[in-house]
């Protein structure tokens, strides 16, 4: 498919190899049933070929639907609420989540009263852990060193499907096959980050308990516009038991106050 803001042009076989318009097609078929089907990186692909294609495409519940099948935690009540509150709801959620960390200007923490934190963990393509978390900034708790915030309160354990690693090898295809996304949502700024790795940057099997962790990481600049650069290692780990229950997932910044 060709696309432009003045031609939009496919093969069409049955008239012998002529070209005709995409737009032949009726806008509610290409919106219901083609960009449907589309991820959000191919939907911001194809919203971004012509002006038609982009009106389609800056339809809410397709990106809706494609946040929440990115990340199942955003279709909490508290967080769906959250979005419909963003300058352009889904899409600018999207927009900040994906696929990663980048420091944007206004996302200071000390102007926000809360976080919220969309957390989940795949394991091949399939969700094992989606939880939200909302975190006040405003007590003495928050602003104290070492910065941590737990996802599984402390005698609480999640059961996966999961095989346990037996061997050194087995533990690196499990650190393959873990996915995690941690999106650090702020109500009142209306914007979110992608605060994890995605992969695992290291998996441990500790040789006495048999506890596996599994551990993720992303280094972020922790510095405001004017000041010297700051730099902080955020980082997750997610503690699985021997029968590869999910029994701890923590957010940690090191390296900053």
């Amino acid at each position: 498919m060709a696309c432009t803001d003045k031609t939009a042009t496919v093969t069409d076989e049955a008239s012998g190899g002529g070209a005709t318009t995409i737009f032949a097609v009726h806008p509610d078929i290409i919106q219901t049933h083609i960009l449907t089907c589309l991820d959000g990186r191919a939907l911001a692909s194809v919203a971004s070929t012509c002006s038609q294609l982009h009106a389609l495409s800056d339809h809410e519940p397709l990106w809706e639907n494609i946040c929440h099948s990115t990340w199942p935690s955003t279709n909490s009540p508290r967080v769906r609420h959250v979005i419909s509150t963003f300058p352009c709801a889904s899409r600018s959620f999207f927009s900040d989540s994906f696929p990663s960390f980048a420091a944007r200007e206004g996302s200071n923490i000390d102007r926000a009263p809360e976080l919220i934190s969309a957390v989940d963990i795949f394991h091949r393509r399939r969700a094992v852990l989606s939880r939200v978390v909302e975190t006040e900034t405003e007590s003495g708790w928050f602003r104290c060193s070492p910065f941590r915030i737990d996802v599984l309160d402390q005698k609480e354990a999640v059961a996966t499907a999961m095989e346990y690693p037996l061997s050194d090898g087995a533990c690196e295809i499990l650190g393959e096959d873990l996915r995690l996304s941690w999106i650090v949502v702020n109500p009142k700024g209306k914007r979110a980050v992608n605060v994890s790795s995605g992969t695992a940057v290291s998996v441990e099997r500790h040789w006495l308990s048999g506890e596996v962790k599994v551990r993720f990481a992303t280094v972020v600049d922790g510095g405001e516009r004017g000041t010297p650069a700051e730099v902080a290692l955020c980082s997750v780990t997610v503690t699985f038991g021997n029968e590869m229950q999910v029994r701890e997932a923590c957010l940690q910044m090191e390296d900053m106050d």
